[in-house]
């Protein structure tokens, strides 16, 4: 007997309605929709045609620092710098109750928008390393509603401080999915250089993924993505390492910028993308004409690179806006990468789906016999409108179980 099946299914690029049978929290079956009920005991819900996706993928957040907007003080330069200052003058007053509190409200919210695969990076800087252990915990207790994967990030750099290395890695040997770096904010060049070849040597010796901040500046002589591309094409590691932010590959020269598209054709490394944040930061020493402040999102997805997208913040020390909504992200994104034809915005719509997955290197994501039974019914037909209309999900189901319900605000003209 099934669990529930929803009915008259469209499912992206697939051009009949179907029908999604359920059973033990995972897809049993996909079939051609059925008007014939199925019977008393079985569950049974109408799609009525809208758009059926797999969950959004959430591909770089910081949830040890989310909700804490204005503790101790609010940002009022608005620069990536102040914002670590600030976090810096937080993080030592962390408690496990304070980040998981946090946290999860910020997972439950995500939820509330389709997103039920979460990447986030916690700051192992922080000597007694509160966040990561309850971030782990939590992991843990949310495992039956969300997965959430954890980068071991060293906020401060690996070399500032004598310290940072081996705090960075006890945190993988306490659980962590992912070895992170921040090689543009160490003391040297030649240290961010050293940085990123220990952040490849930790992934290797524990068996983890690599999601690295990099060139998150606006300065065109930062180059810490050609020694990531180096690194993985020389390991041949490139699908299990990601690239965060690079927004300095915006400021590149062109003749540069093409080298490194060609010699990402050598690797598959992927490309984590944050335009809310980044259009924010960025640009900050600019007077006119400011710089956008962004990867080249466009040209990265034209060369066949696979990327992604996240919020990064959720009213934060950096950032005192944020929803939770990866469509919020997604159509920020057609915006400040001028991705406006129709392929564009059905690429833009994937960066936080399938895109997502490939990043985090989710195994078995998707609709399909045999998948878990991770599904978001959108109030819309087609990605298109998804990301025009700004929707929100009318429903989100999590291993067969429906978890939020959300209904669109009526508007009625009465004029």
């Amino acid at each position: 007997m099934s669990d529930l099946i929803l009915r008259r299914c469209r499912i992206q690029d697939q051009p009949e309605l179907v029908d999604i049978v359920i059973q033990n929290g995972v897809i049993e079956r996909i079939a051609p929709s059925n008007k014939q009920s199925s019977g008393a005991d079985t569950a049974e819900i109408d799609v009525a045609g809208k758009l059926v996706t797999p969950p959004l993928v959430e591909s770089h957040i910081h949830l040890d620092s989310v909700l804490a907007a204005g503790q101790p003080r609010f940002n009022q330069s608005g620069t990536l710098f102040e914002g670590i200052q600030i976090w810096g003058e937080r993080k030592g007053s962390l408690t496990a109750e304070d980040v998981k509190r946090r946290a999860r409200e910020a997972l439950e919210l995500m939820a509330m928008h389709g997103v039920l695969y979460v990447r986030t990076h916690v700051d192992v800087t922080e000597p007694r390393l509160v966040a990561l252990d309850a971030l782990l915990e939590l992991r843990e207790e949310v495992r039956d509603w969300t997965t959430v994967q954890i980068v071991a990030f060293p906020q401060d750099g690996i070399y500032s401080r004598p310290e940072n290395d081996g705090l960075l890695e006890e945190a993988l040997r306490r659980g962590a999915d992912a070895v992170g770096g921040i090689p543009h904010y160490e003391l040297t060049r030649e240290d961010g250089v050293r940085s990123v070849i220990r952040a490849f040597e930790l992934a290797e010796k524990y068996d983890r993924l690599i999601d690295i901040h990099c060139d998150e500046v606006d300065d065109e002589q930062s180059r810490f993505i050609e020694v990531i591309i180096a690194e993985a094409i020389k390991r041949g590691s490139g699908e299990r390492v990601s690239a965060s932010h690079t927004t300095a590959f915006g400021s590149y020269n062109d003749a540069y910028a093409y080298k490194l598209l060609g010699f990402l054709r050598r690797t598959n490394i992927n490309f984590i993308a944050n335009p809310l944040i980044n259009i924010t930061l960025q640009g900050r020493m600019d007077t006119y004409p400011k710089r956008r402040g962004l990867t080249r999102i466009k040209e990265l997805w034209q060369n066949g690179v696979n990327v992604s997208l996240g919020q990064d913040c959720i009213y934060d020390p950096w950032y005192i806006l944020g929803t939770g909504s990866m469509i919020g992200v997604a159509y920020m994104t057609v915006h400040a990468a001028q991705m406006t034809g129709l392929q564009e915005i059905d690429a833009c719509f994937d960066m936080i789906g399938k895109n997502g997955a490939k990043s985090l290197h989710l195994q078995d994501y998707g609709i399909a016999p045999g998948n878990l039974a991770n599904l978001v019914v959108m109030g819309v037909e087609t990605p298109f409108e998804a990301l025009r209309y700004q929707a929100i999900p009318a429903m989100v189901i999590s291993r067969g179980k429906v978890i939020a319900r959300n209904q669109a605000a009526r508007m009625k003209f009465e004029g």
